[in-house]
C-alpha cells in the first residue's frame, strides 16, 4: 500500500464514521426530538461529528496539492456516490415516514424541513456530477511541479488539458469509451507514469510507435534517421535564470511534426542514445532537454520510458494561471497557448 493510498482510506474511514453519525442523528434521533420536523437542530454530537466531517474534507484538498499520487477523479467518485446515495436512501425510506409524521403534528407539506445531511447531499450531487464530467470528459486542470518543459512551461503554472483530443476515457479506470482522436508528433501531453499511474507527467511526444529516435552528443535530437531542424535561439531567459544550471543556457528553436517551439538546454550532461519505440507505445522528451527525466531513462524507476497508448490523459492547451511563490505570480502567463 503506497503513503497515498494509505492516508486517503484513512480519511476516508474517519469520513464514513462521521457520516454516519450525522446520518443517525438525522434519521433515527430527529425524528424523536422534533415530529413536527420544521427545525434543522442537530444534537451536540451530529454538530462535532459535522465540523470533524468538514475539517476531514479541507485536509483532503489540501493533501491533494501536496502529493503528486492522489487520484482525484477517484475522490469526486467517492464523494458523489456517497451524495447520491443519501439522496436516494432519505427519498426511498425516511422521506415518506418524515412527512407522515410531521402531518400528524400538524405541519404542512411545504414546511417539513430535511436533515441538514440530507440537504447537503442533495445540493452537492449534482454540482460534484458536473464537476466530474467536465474534467473526465472535456478539460482537466494540472500543475506544472517541474522545470523539464521550460522554457514552454514554467515550474507553478496552471494548465487546461483537452480530455477529448485522443479520446473518451471512464473516470477511475481510464477506460477508452469513443476513440475521437490521435496524438501528434510534437503535442504537449500529460500521462500517467508507467511505474506508477497515480503520478501525472507532462512531457512533449517525440517519438510514435515504431520510430527510431536519436539524441547525439550537440543535443541534435533525429527522428528515423532524420536530424529535426533546430535554429539557434538567444540565451535562456526567464524564471531562474540566475541558477547555476540556467546562468546563459543556450535555447533554439525546434520544428517537430507541425509544431514550432522553443527548447532549452540547461547546463549539465547531454542524455544521449538510440531508442526504437516499440507498437503501442510513445517516447517523451522534455524541452528542457538537459533537465528532463522522460523516455530516455529506460529503467528508472521513476523515469516514464516507453509510455503505453493506454496511459495518455490528454493534450495540453493553455496556461490559466502561475503562482510561483518564489518569484511572485506570473500574470503574463495567463492565457498562455501551448505549443
Amino acid at each position: 500500500m503506497t503513503d497515498a493510498n494509505g492516508w486517503l482510506i484513512g480519511l476516508l474511514g474517519a469520513g464514513l464514521a462521521c457520516l454516519a453519525v450525522i446520518l443517525y442523528d438525522g434519521w433515527v434521533l430527529r425524528p424523536r426530538r422534533d415530529p413536527a420536523a420544521t427545525g434543522t437542530d442537530e444534537s451536540p454530537l451530529a454538530r462535532v461529528a459535522g465540523y470533524a466531517l468538514m475539517l476531514i474534507a479541507i485536509y483532503a484538498l489540501w493533501q491533494m496539492f501536496r502529493k503528486e499520487a492522489v487520484d482525484f477523479s477517484l475522490l469526486l467518485v467517492i464523494s458523489g456516490a456517497l451524495a447520491g446515495l443519501v439522496w436516494l436512501l432519505d427519498a426511498l425510506f425516511f422521506r415518506r415516514a418524515r412527512l407522515a409524521t410531521a402531518r400528524a403534528a400538524g405541519t404542512a407539506a411545504g414546511e417539513a424541513r430535511e436533515p441538514v445531511a440530507v440537504e447537503y447531499a442533495r445540493s452537492f450531487f449534482p454540482v460534484i456530477l458536473l464537476v466530474l464530467v467536465i474534467r473526465s470528459f472535456l478539460f482537466e486542470p494540472f500543475r506544472i511541479p517541474s522545470d523539464s518543459m521550460m522554457p514552454t512551461l514554467y515550474d507553478g503554472d496552471f494548465i487546461f488539458v483537452s480530455k477529448y483530443s485522443y479520446g473518451l476515457r471512464l473516470p477511475v479506470t481510464n477506460t477508452l469509451i469513443l476513440p475521437t482522436g490521435k496524438p501528434q508528433r510534437g503535442d504537449v501531453i500529460v500521462f500517467r507514469l508507467p511505474p506508477n499511474p497515480k503520478i501525472d507527467y507532462i512531457k512533449r511526444l517525440v517519438g510514435l510507435p515504431g520510430d527510431t529516435i536519436r539524441v547525439d552528443a550537440n543535443n541534435q535530437l533525429y527522428v528515423n534517421g532524420k536530424p529535426v531542424p533546430q535554429t539557434p535561439g538567444p540565451v535562456y531567459q526567464g524564471p531562474k535564470q540566475d541558477q547555476w544550471n540556467y546562468a546563459g543556457a543556450g535555447t533554439a528553436w525546434e520544428q517537430l511534426g507541425t509544431h514550432h517551439h522553443r527548447i532549452m538546454f540547461a547546463n549539465g550532461p547531454v542524455r544521449t542514445g538510440e531508442w526504437t519505440v516499440p507498437p503501442g507505445h510513445y517516447f517523451f522528451m522534455g524541452d528542457n532537454r538537459n533537465n528532463s527525466k522522460d523516455s530516455r531513462w529506460l529503467y528508472d524507476s521513476d523515469a516514464p520510458g516507453f509510455v503505453p497508448a493506454a496511459n495518455l490523459v490528454g493534450k495540453a492547451v493553455v496556461v490559466w494561471l502561475n503562482l510561483d511563490m518564489r518569484d511572485g505570480p506570473i500574470w503574463s502567463r495567463i492565457g498562455h497557448l501551448i505549443h
